[in-house]
């Protein structure tokens, strides 16, 4: 079960570029990756709820979940990434073919480019030999002006890194007070308590994924709230019904 969403746009990740340190170039794959997890978890945690099972079952049952759809993730984010890296480079070496094989035909689309950028007369030539006396800045416009590319700088493997450890980290919340009521004993009504840290845990996410998506901060929040709410209620009474169903 996953909740994925679409990985955050450049320009917006640039934007928020500041705010994080080092750790903002993966911060969407982070916020992305906590969302999944703590959604899911946390579904997994009212469907158990739902169906009155056992505290070491639903422990059992939350690690399972996020071990195996973390992992999941994680490689569907890796080999997304490195897709779009591979794709990239092979049509970086297709235009590093054409540039030394046919030149003249690629300077009539560097031409054609900067014509319909408004350049004409002799100020659109001197602008086409600039660009092609290097081979290299020759190429990086074709793949940026004519294949609309741009390429990827951070590693596929740090991707999926962080996303699998989003998807624990943050995913872990929902079943931190049956861990805690497992280990001591201690504690009550351990449901609402994970309801309250899970949700505590959607709105920080749904504020980052806000800040970094440069949208309202109060209806990122509620969208997270809402998603993660309406899992939990809809598992919740699925596993009621089922434990009806078969007790």
């Amino acid at each position: 079960m996953g909740v994925t969403e679409k990985p955050l746009h450049s320009e917006n990740k640039l934007q928020a570029k500041g705010k994080f340190g080092r750790f903002e170039d993966y911060l969407g794959e982070f916020v992305y990756g906590g969302i999944d997890g703590s959604v899911t978890t946390f579904a997994v945690v009212a469907g158990s709820t739902g169906a009155n099972l056992d505290i070491s079952i639903i422990i059992i049952l939350g690690f399972a979940n996020l071990i195996a759809d973390g992992f999941s993730m994680s490689v569907g984010a890796y080999l997304s990434a490195k897709s779009t890296r591979d794709n990239y480079e092979k049509n970086r070496q297709v235009e590093y073919w054409e540039v030394d094989n046919i030149p003249e035909k690629e300077r009539e689309e560097v031409r054609e480019i900067y014509r319909e950028k408004g350049l004409e007369g002799e100020l659109l030539e001197q602008v086409v030999d600039v660009i092609t006396a290097d081979r290299d800045r020759w190429v990086n416009v074709m793949m940026k002006d004519e294949l609309n590319m741009i390429q990827e700088e951070r590693q596929p493997w740090k991707i999926g890194a962080v996303t699998f450890g989003s998807f624990l980290l943050v995913g872990l919340i929902p079943l931190v007070a049956y861990l805690f009521n497992y280990l001591s004993g201690f504690g009550d009504n351990l449901f609402l308590v994970s309801c309250i840290f899970t949700s505590t845990a959607f709105i920080i996410i749904g504020y980052l994924k806000a800040t970094i998506n440069q949208t309202n901060k109060i209806k990122g929040i509620l969208e997270t709230v809402f998603l993660g709410g309406s899992a939990a209620i809809l598992a919740y009474f699925v596993g009621g019904i089922l434990e009806k169903m078969f007790s």
